[in-house]
Parts: structure tokens; sequence; C-alpha cells
């Protein structure tokens, strides 16, 4: 799909700029223009359909379909609902509330809590142009599961009185809320929002493939492989909680989980660090302890780990 700047990154930092091919900073710097630009154009163009077709939905559809659906189908719809709405772990936390206030069973809110972190477009987006549409399907796939049941059990343990803020009820039936844009208005708005998106994460992307063209230059696949890429029974749990301290969006842990895989790391394994990475951070443990108790936040960190320690196992054994 992308040989053609392939060949061109090739041209520009062998035959332009001088760099001598199969050295280590040269298959370094090949490597971080050819990753930067493809990444950069996917996240543009995806970012904007999807987008696009977002703005046929809002929060407020989301809340009133949700509102009085019984557990499990809650938790599936939720769940999906996660994918089309633009938010990392933390930033998800505010709608979750709303959810709470719309008198939404606390199982279905955590099933959204769970999913707009790890199908959110961002990691769609640059997973189909790293990896292809079918590990894309299987990760989104594998992604609503963990959310499903995630928040299936945690609606089923009944723990409302671990809430620490008083959550009040909105009164009466929610009223859904029609949105009403011509086709200019939804791509000028989806035109607003990709760049206002790819403002907030370019530096994450120049990041990422930067350490990720050291690790591509400089680190020899064995070391790699000796390491991080064996099927040793503990490289998932070591990747989920190695993933876990870290906060970064996919856009800045996705070039990591390029190289990684093709120095010899299983793809499940580095999958299962992506998503503790995006699912599983400090930042969101430390603004959940404000609304939530301390149980509650354990249990919930435990059951997503549980389930994307799972995930890795099954993606190792089947790629």
């Amino acid at each position: 799909m992308f040989d053609w700047w392939q060949s061109l990154s090739g041209k520009v930092i062998f035959d332009v700029l001088g760099f001598m091919p199969q050295t280590h900073l040269g298959e370094a710097l090949h490597f971080f223009l050819y990753d930067t630009l493809k990444i950069f154009m996917l996240l543009v163009a995806i970012i904007f359909v999807v987008t696009f077709l977002r703005t046929y939905f809002n929060t407020e559809k989301v809340r009133v379909y949700l509102q009085g659906k019984s557990e499990f189908t809650g938790n599936i719809l939720a769940s999906l609902f996660g994918i089309i709405t633009p938010f990392c772990s933390c930033s998800a936390i505010p709608l979750f509330l709303g959810f709470m206030q719309a008198r939404i069973p606390m199982g279905i809110t955590f099933s959204f809590l769970i999913s707009a972190p790890l199908n959110n477009e961002i990691a769609i987006a640059m997973l189909f142009g790293l990896f292809g549409w079918k590990i894309t399907a299987l990760y989104i796939g594998f992604g609503l599961v963990v959310a499903i049941f995630g928040g299936y059990v945690i609606g089923k343990m009944k723990l409302e009185k671990y809430l620490l803020i008083p959550v009040i009820p909105m009164e009466g039936e929610l009223d859904s809320v029609k949105i009403e844009l011509t086709a200019r208005q939804r791509a000028k708005e989806a035109t607003e929002y990709t760049l206002d998106i790819f403002k907030k994460i370019y530096l994450y992307v120049i990041v990422g493939v930067g350490i990720g063209a050291f690790i591509h230059g400089f680190v020899p696949a064995d070391f790699i492989a000796k390491y991080a890429g064996g099927d040793a029974w503990y490289a998932v749990p070591l990747a989920v909680l190695m993933g876990i301290p870290m906060y970064s969006n996919a856009a800045g842990v996705m070039p990591l989980i390029e190289v990684l895989t093709d120095k010899g790391m299983l793809l499940g394994t580095a999958l299962s660090f992506m998503m503790a990475v995006t699912a599983l951070s400090l930042p969101e443990a430390m603004i959940l302890k404000r609304i939530l108790h301390i149980k509650l936040i354990a249990l919930f960190f435990g059951i997503v780990a549980f389930g994307i320690l799972i995930v890795g196992y099954v993606f190792n054994m089947i790629i």
C-alpha cells in the first residue's frame, strides 16, 4: 500500500541526503521518515472519515439509547458506542458520570469506560496502517469482548456503594437531541476536529516513531527476541505490568508496537502492552480515586488486566 512512499523515503535519505544504506543511522532515519509521514497520512484520512460519520451521533443520543436497556444488551451497546466516541481513558470519565446521572447501570457505564480508550479511531487507524484489516478487526473484536464482559461482571457485583460522590439522577426521561447539519457543515466540523486532534498528537507520533527508529536501527533483533520475543508464560503479564505505569495514547505507543513485532516480539504480547498503556493508566486511577472507592478501582483494573492477558495469550496462539 505504501511501497511507493517507502521507495521515495529511501531516495531522500540515501540519494539526496547521502546517508549509507545498511548502516544503523541510515536505516534508522529511513524508518523515521517513512513511518512518520505514513502515520500522519493515515491519521488525517481515517480520523476525518470517522469524525464525519460521527456527526450523525452525539452523547445525548448515546445516553438516550442506553437508558433502560437490560444488562448485557446495554454492555454490548455501550462498548460499541465506545468506538465512536473520541475519548482517552481520562477524558471518558465525565461522560461516565453523565451515564450514571441518566440512571444507566454501573456495569454498562464501565463497559463504555473500558471500550472508549481501547477502540478509539486513532488506534484503529494506526493498526490498520501497520498490520492490515484482519489484525485490526481481531483487535477491535477482542477489545469489545474485554469491555462487554468486564462491565457485565462489575454490574453483577452491585458495587454502587463504592461511589464516593453523590450522583443525582436526572429527572424524567431523557429527550433525544436531533442533529441537523448539512454535508458541508459536517465536513467543516470533521476537518476542524481532525486538525485539532492532529495538533494534540503529532508530537506523540514523532517521539514514538523516533524511539521506534532507534530500536529499528540500533537494537539487534536477537536482543528483542531473547528478552521479550519468546513465548514464555510470563511475557504477556510482564508487558501488561510495564504498560500500566505509562500514560500515552495509541499514537505514541503504536510505532513501538510495529518495531517490537518486527524485531521478534509476539504480536499478542505487544498488543497487551499497548492495551495496558491506553486503558489502564495511573492518571486515570488518580482521577477515578476522586469518585470511586479504591476497592472498586482495584477491581476495575484487575478485571480489565485479566481480559487483556487473555487477549494477549489468544493473539499469540492464533497469529
